[in-house]
């Protein structure tokens, strides 16, 4: 146990700073590529009450839908792919699996159907797949790709009568599956899954939303141009992310002597933050919103603030089986998976991503 505990698990934590009117500015594809997401965390310095515009956008970011008991072949159906996969963007994710013990399935907005799955399971299949970059000395779970948008990925073909033959009749295999979909075509647009998949449970839900308000804290000083705070006048990156951290998990970061629960303390220098409005949004949330979200926090500054500077947190799923684009997320001990935006009134940027063990590294 000792041992244990002297060793830490490998993470890694990717920062760049930038400026939202920079040309090369890559932030908008950061969050798209970052396809799964279940919260976002948004903290606004010296306010106690959420910006409307903030407020109206938290509150709307889109339904999405639980199927219950889904085969996985209902999603290489032709009509499935011609109404969804080619007319939008459709995000699936299977529910209550967990990437470490069970087979895992995700079908991501650019039509490739991604699937984690043991090693008994892959034999059964007989599909071509590769072994997990996180396999132990044996290889012991494989991941399958399937391009739904190919052209040749058709009835008839051979490609597409293997692939439906391994999961509707040699080994079928049957999810529950988070869903969302954005169209993009206008023939797309009438169209919603909860009608498509009549014959099956499908539920619609909303994202759930709280906002408390964080009062007399430590708070670190932060300068946009300082980002490793090597000259003492602001908190580096790394710092400002570890202290999110407890200000999330209501951690109490005055390190008082007669406090047994946490040692933690807010870095230097840091100033006392009478209030601060910490808004939460859980639920499955697509990038497009979040960017929205972005967006309208980059407008919080058009009129003067008290503040210098807000972030936005966006956790992704612990046992999604990708983080960025196709890039293999597995689960070590938390399943690490999230980034996080500083917001400067100059418009500069701090992007903080991060992951933990069996995961590679962000773009």
């Amino acid at each position: 146990m000792l041992r244990e505990l002297e060793t830490c698990a490998r993470r890694l934590l990717v920062c760049e700073k930038s400026n939202f009117q920079n040309r090369s500015s890559r932030h908008r594809q950061q969050v798209t590529g970052h396809h799964y997401n279940c919260q976002v965390s948004i903290l606004i310095p010296e306010c106690g009450l959420l910006p409307p515009g903030v407020d109206a956008l938290t509150r709307g970011l889109g339904d999405y839908y639980l199927v219950k008991t889904l085969p996985v072949y209902e999603m290489i159906e032709f009509e499935f792919i011609n109404t969804f996969v080619k007319k939008g963007g459709i995000y699936a994710l299977s529910y209550n699996t967990r990437i470490d013990q069970n087979n895992t399935i995700a079908l991501l907005p650019t039509g490739k159907l991604i699937l984690s799955v043991d090693k008994d399971t892959y034999e059964e299949l007989g599909l071509e797949g590769r072994p997990s970059q996180y396999s132990h000395r044996k290889t012991m779970r494989h991941i399958i790709t399937v391009d739904l948008s190919d052209a040749n990925f058709v009835p008839g073909k051979k490609r597409y009568n293997r692939v439906m033959w391994a999961l509707k009749e040699k080994k079928p295999l049957t999810f529950d599956f988070l869903m969302a979909w954005q169209p993009t075509d206008p023939d797309g647009e009438g169209v919603n899954l909860q009608s498509y998949f009549m014959k099956y449970q499908c539920k619609v839900h909303r994202p759930t939303v709280s906002v408390r308000v964080v009062k007399d804290t430590d708070c670190p000083v932060l300068l946009s141009n300082e980002m490793e705070g090597k000259l003492g006048e602001s908190c580096g990156s790394e710092e400002l992310f570890d202290w999110l951290g407890g200000i999330f998990s209501h951690v109490n970061c005055k390190n008082q002597a007669d406090s047994f629960l946490s040692t933690y303390c807010s870095p230097e220098p840091n100033t006392v933050l009478e209030k601060a409005c910490l808004c939460t949004v859980t639920g499955f949330i697509l990038p497009q919103r979040i960017n929205q979200l972005l967006e309208q926090l980059r407008h919080y500054f058009d009129e003067p603030k008290l503040t210098q500077w807000v972030t936005m947190t966006v956790h992704g799923f612990a046992d999604s089986p990708v983080s960025w684009g196709e890039c293999e997320h597995g689960y070590h001990k938390g399943g690490e998976n999230l980034y996080n935006f500083v917001v400067f009134n100059n418009q500069d940027y701090w992007l903080q991503m991060a992951v933990g063990t069996n995961s590679g590294c962000p773009p």
